[in-house]
């Protein structure tokens, strides 16, 4: 198959929405990463993400909708969490779990009677939801497992030959997925940390939100994956990572002492310079929205250098830092250190 690149225009857009309402698939941009995006509502369709992702089947797709009024033939209906969530972060980095309509196809939630929806902020995914009229499927664009695409460029890198369209949007704004949250029932579960943080959220909604075991640690045999990213390896590079948990001095002493050809550090900016083995640096400590918006292309970064071996320091485990230590504990397939 021959991919089209091509930068964000009125006649990409078009050519988006042709190519989705005649059931094919396509390459988006959105605030967080760059998605698959396929008609939520035709099966077949949304087949073929799995094919070209090499997905899991039992692992769901978030819907992407252009307004309100789309959000009801997603749903079967929005209680009271939902519409206070809806109008305090949409359009935006946050998804949220409901009660699936009919109308979604059984394959995009994976067989569940619930769905994940959301509203992106990037204006090119809004103009290609809304001039195809449809809710979109849509799960990040590259192979699974490996780390999510931030440009154009790293979609190209997996997906070239795989899909017939991918649309050129600049860099994404925020660098990891939506925060996802389930309000099934009475108390909010957090299932995946993002930008939109649990604070955040517990604030508007005005009362505390549970947070789900496996935002950091695997999920349990048997355990239902309501949302992406809670079943399986994700967002690794070829290398094998291992974080290291403690301060820059015990990270710098332990790297030290197990260097060698392919090993590298994955650390925060600055720290490079203190550091005699070969460094990638993914944003300053303590800064969760620079690391998110590093993470991805740092860990692809690490492919392009043959690294064999990683050491990452440990980012913090609250705000927009928890969606940051979630995707990075993925990627080391949950090696973890204590120093």
């Amino acid at each position: 198959m021959e991919t089209i690149f091509t930068p964000a225009n009125e006649q990409s857009i078009a050519l988006a929405a042709e190519l989705i309402k005649k059931g094919d698939i396509v390459a988006i941009p959105t605030e967080t990463v760059y998605g698959i995006a396929a008609n939520a509502c035709d099966g077949e369709a949304v087949k073929k993400i799995f094919k070209a992702k090499g997905r899991p089947q039992d692992n769901p797709l978030i819907v992407h909708i252009c307004d309100n009024n789309m959000l009801y033939d997603v749903v079967k209906y929005v209680n009271a969490d939902a519409q206070k969530l809806a109008d305090a972060f949409w359009p935006g980095p946050l998804t949220i779990i409901m009660p699936k309509s009919d109308k979604i196809s059984s394959e995009n939630c994976a067989g569940l009677d619930s769905v994940g929806v959301r509203m992106p902020s990037d204006p090119v995914a809004n103009a290609i939801i809304r001039a195809s009229g449809l809710p979109l499927g849509a799960p990040s664009a590259n192979l699974s497992g490996k780390p999510s695409p931030t440009s154009a460029e790293d979609v190209l890198a997996d997906m070239n030959g795989r899909l017939p369209l991918i649309i050129d949007g600049g860099s994404c704004a925020r660098g990891v997925e939506s925060t996802v949250i389930s309000v099934l029932d009475d108390t909010p579960v957090l299932l995946r940390p993002g930008y939109i943080t649990k604070e955040e959220m517990e604030y508007v909604l005005g009362k505390k939100i549970e947070v789900s075991p496996a935002i950091v640690e695997k999920l349990k045999d048997g355990e239902t994956a309501r949302s992406p990213g809670m079943k399986y390896k994700h967002y690794a590079p070829a290398a094998e990572i291992t974080i290291l948990e403690g301060s820059f001095d015990k990270f710098r002493e332990y790297a030290e002492e197990h260097k060698g050809e392919g090993v590298y550090c994955l650390c925060f900016t600055g720290e490079e310079k203190m550091l005699s083995l070969p460094c990638i640096t993914y944003g300053h400590e303590h800064d969760g929205a620079e690391q998110a918006h590093m993470l991805f292309s740092s860990l692809r970064e690490l492919d392009k250098c043959n690294a064999k071996t990683v050491f990452a320091r440990c980012p913090d485990k609250d705000g927009i830092s928890l969606a940051v230590y979630n995707r990075l504990i993925r990627a080391a397939a949950f090696r973890l250190i204590k120093l």
